[in-house]
């Protein structure tokens, strides 16, 4: 076993932890072709085994979590070679190191996955670009001419759709991280569940605390789930007990940094026994004989000065607390460059930057950072599994992986739901279509400017109307509609003045008039979804309206070219809008995590396609005429035979009488 230095290979431009490179035999029941692999799938099918596929498989921590719930991975694929490697040696089958992007290999595994009769086809798609660490990242080397702005990666999600749509798999989970689902428009969520419903599938959709199924640490993950034929999911319940960080690595020895056993990459440290139970599960599969070993606990050398600097660290104190002596960084930029766990919470999230660096992961005891077996704990990782390449490629792996534990209880919810086959609630696109003919069949609205003709009516409504009675704005909706652009609006500022005046709104009539003023200066602003709510005067809600309610192709007097791929409709998460979502699904979404389960409640309503922009408009106006805070009119609802609130109502109503 030799140590090399991984600098040499990795595309990180800083030094990276050198270490024994360590080397793993492929699994026993390793598949050399689609022959061998077709007949391996075929003999386990007979043994009543249910087969899963893992795409963009990393190391392995989903494919291992299946494993854990009884699935059995057959077929992986991805193209990072050390983390093939590592997921070679833990699972049989056919593990393949193919680009995805390429189309022709695309049908090969979609082809592969028909044929072995695979029950369950999981992956996650590359989630660097986005992050939105990634995406500052790939802007930045945009700005200074070091990349092309275009990513490849990006479209990684649609080759999993395509695997989906060619080989019709029973069920589907897709993981990754959350920004690749709440971004402003939604786009990339909204559109896999939409094709996926269009080929039979019911979907689910959750931003998942990992912490909650057991994982040590702060970490959230966007989980897909898809059951062909209609199928109901149920999503797992959450494991009892929280584990901390010295629950999951308080039984490991103490090391130095920069410690290296002997032996190199065989060398092990000597161990006593686990305490808590999470630490019992790590250690359940270790041999007999490895009883008395633990392997990969080593990690970087640690600095004179940041040994003194890490020494006068607690679990709260930030790199800019740090005396200017103990300092590297600027302050101003890496406040918390340096992180100290705390032993009795959450680890931070584990990522693949802790391959650069460790500092954002002290050890909560020792002047160190963590080895590569406490981030492999704490991404529930069992003290058996082994990962390939020197040590950065391991930290690597662990960052990239999907914990294994969240993994677990998937697989088994999804087995679970396959043997039930319950039938599921309406799809978005029923919902959607529903609330769009809805919508489009109302002779009066509380808000008339939902069908204005230019984004100016809009914003003037907006700013002049919000919040006032129905009652009340309807009669005065026909004065403001007159003026179509700014310039309209400032010709007729007497008037626009006198009726403010009228309702008592002097100074939003001013700020109207101010707003008018900014874009007749600046008329390309209307037309621009990224400059419109940067205009004074015009919040980032009332901007999102505008947009939604008159795209830019539709606003020929705003902008003469027009792309409706430029003019993605945002997604509200109004407040009104929360609560038809809460109702509709009976989770408190308007009250909690509004930003994640909030938005993609709404999401769910109101789908993406013909009928999205539509549905998304009868929501707002739903919220405000039918589905009031107290009260609500769920009988002349257009969505109340689908809605959770109405039925309990319903039943409850029936109880007391």
């Amino acid at each position: 076993m030799t140590e090399i230095a991984e600098s040499s290979r990795s595309p990180y431009k800083v030094k990276l932890v050198r270490g024994p490179f360590l080397r793993l035999e492929p699994h026993p029941e390793e598949c050399g072709d689609d022959t061998a692999f077709l007949h391996y799938a075929e003999q386990l099918r007979s043994e009543g085994k249910l087969l899963a596929a893992d795409l963009f498989c990393g190391a392995g921590g989903l494919s291992y979590g299946l494993e854990s719930a009884g699935f059995r991975v057959v077929l992986s694929a991805d193209h990072d070679r050390e983390a093939l490697e590592t997921h070679r040696h833990h699972f049989g089958g056919l593990t393949l190191d193919w680009d995805l992007g390429d189309a022709d290999r695309v049908k090969h595994v979609a082809e592969l996955v028909k044929q072995a009769g695979i029950t369950l086809l999981s992956g996650g798609p590359p989630c660097q670009p986005f992050s939105k660490a990634g995406r500052y990242k790939i802007r930045h080397r945009v700005r200074e001419g070091q990349r092309d702005p275009y990513d490849e990666r990006r479209d990684l999600w649609r080759s999993f759709l395509e695997v989906v749509r060619l080989a019709l798999p029973p069920a589907v989970v897709m993981e990754n991280v959350p920004d690749m689902a709440l971004d402003r428009e939604m786009f990339i969520l909204r559109t896999m569940v939409h094709e996926l419903e269009s080929l039979g599938y019911a979907v689910e959709e959750r931003v998942v605390d990992t912490w909650r199924y057991g994982v040590p640490q702060f970490r959230q993950r966007l989980i897909l789930v898809a059951l062909r034929d209609g199928r109901h999911f149920e999503w797992p319940d959450e494991t009892p007990d929280k584990v901390t960080v010295w629950n999951a690595i308080g039984d490991l020895p103490e090391v130095e940094g920069g410690w290296r056993p002997e032996g190199g990459a065989h060398g092990w440290k000597e161990y006593t026994q686990p305490l808590t139970r999470f630490q019992k599960k790590m250690r359940k599969q270790v041999p007999s004989t490895d009883a008395g070993k633990v392997f990969d606990h080593i990690t970087r050398p640690v600095r004179e000065d940041d040994e003194i600097a890490f020494e006068s660290m607690s679990t709260s104190t930030r790199y800019s607390d740090l005396p200017d002596e103990l300092k590297r960084y600027r302050d101003d930029i890496f406040r918390d460059k340096y992180k100290r766990l705390d032993e009795d919470g959450l680890s931070r999230t584990i990522t693949a930057h802790i391959a650069k660096d460790g500092y954002w992961y002290i050890h909560p005891r020792q002047n160190r950072t963590l080895t590569v077996r406490e981030a492999a704990r704490l991404q529930t990782f069992p003290d058996g599994f082994r990962f390939a390449g020197p040590p950065s490629a391991a930290f690597r792996q662990v960052g990239n992986a999907v914990p294994p534990f969240l993994g677990e209880h998937l697989g088994g919810a999804v087995m679970a739901a396959l043997d039930e086959a319950r039938p599921a609630g309406p799809t978005t696109q029923h919902i959607a279509e529903t609330l769009a003919t809805w919508f489009t069949s109302l002779s009066h609205r509380n808000l008339p400017w939902l069908t204005a003709s230019s984004r100016w009516q809009v914003i003037s409504a907006e700013i002049l109307l919000d919040r006032m009675p129905p009652q009340q704005s309807r009669p005065l909706w026909p004065l403001l509609a007159r003026w179509t652009t700014p310039t309209d609006t400032l010709t007729a500022e007497k008037e626009l003045l006198e009726i403010s005046r009228w309702i008592g709104r002097e100074k939003r009539g001013e700020q109207l008039l101010a707003v008018a003023t900014e874009l007749v200066g600046a008329p390309h602003m209307l037309s621009d979804d990224e400059l419109l709510p940067k205009v004074a005067g015009i919040s980032q809600a009332v901007a999102d309206l505008a947009i939604l309610t008159v795209p830019v192709s539709a606003n020929d007097d705003e902008a003469d070219e027009a792309d409706d791929s430029e003019s993605e409709e945002p997604v509200l998460a109004r407040q009104g809008v929360l609560r038809v979502a809460a109702r509709m699904s009976g989770e408190d979404v308007h009250r909690r995590n509004r930003l994640t389960d909030g938005r993609l409640a709404v999401a769910r309503l109101i789908g993406y396609g013909a009928n999205a922009r539509n549905a998304h408009l009868g929501l707002l106006e739903l919220a405000t005429s039918l589905c009031r805070p107290a009260d609500p009119l769920c009988v002349e609802c257009p969505l109340q035979k689908l809605c959770a609130g109405s039925k309990a109502e319903e039943q409850k109503q029936q109880l007391l009488y």
